[in-house]
């Protein structure tokens, strides 16, 4: 294993959420009388849910809260990619820690809950912790100085994520899949 901490992002990286938001922000985009791509909606979410409502739904007054509500509801039954259970507890097993990071609120804590993952975690940080969103580096900072990390690879699917990471002094992966991350550090 090449790091001793690990620090995740949620969506994208262990959960496998572009789906469910993609097909949550066609529907809302379908109640208000928009028909848009499936591809194309899921690009756009990737760079950001804000981008994707400038580019699709900027006029729209509350299309925000009726998407989150669609999406909360998708949300129900979280998914989590292939083999993260399986790798998380692996780096607890050789004496690694995993925390993670994430902008969504504390409906982090129940998705980690209901994919039976939270027990892999030293700490959870979300929005409701007050911290700047990615990519600025203080929730990562935070963590690095909190548990004295040196040995730490943040692992998520966005520039945002290896920018955090790069700024908060740690080494940082862009997460296509479970099998190259795997390759990368060595498990």
């Amino acid at each position: 294993m090449k790091y001793h901490d690990y620090i995740w992002d949620l969506g994208g990286t262990l959960l496998d959420n572009y789906e469910t938001s993609t097909a949550a922000f066609v529907e809302t985009l379908a109640e208000f009388g928009i028909e848009q791509e499936h591809d194309c909606v899921y690009e756009a979410l990737k760079v950001s849910t804000a981008f994707a409502i400038e580019k699709y739904a900027p006029e729209i007054e509350n299309f925000l809260e009726k998407y989150k509500e669609n999406e909360a509801r998708e949300l129900e039954h979280p998914v989590l990619f292939e083999g993260i259970p399986a790798l998380l507890e692996k780096i607890l097993d050789q004496g690694g820690r995993n925390f993670l990071v994430s902008h969504r609120d504390n409906q982090v804590l129940e998705i980690l809950s209901k994919t039976k993952i939270a027990t892999y975690f030293t700490e959870v940080v979300t929005a409701s912790s007050g911290f700047k969103r990615k990519p600025d580096p203080e929730s990562m900072i935070y963590l690095r100085d909190k548990y004295h990390i040196t040995s730490g690879l943040v692992v998520g699917d966005r520039a945002i994520d290896v920018e955090a990471g790069h700024a908060a002094g740690l080494d940082a992966y862009l997460f296509e899949n479970v099998v190259a991350l795997k390759q990368a550090i060595d498990m």
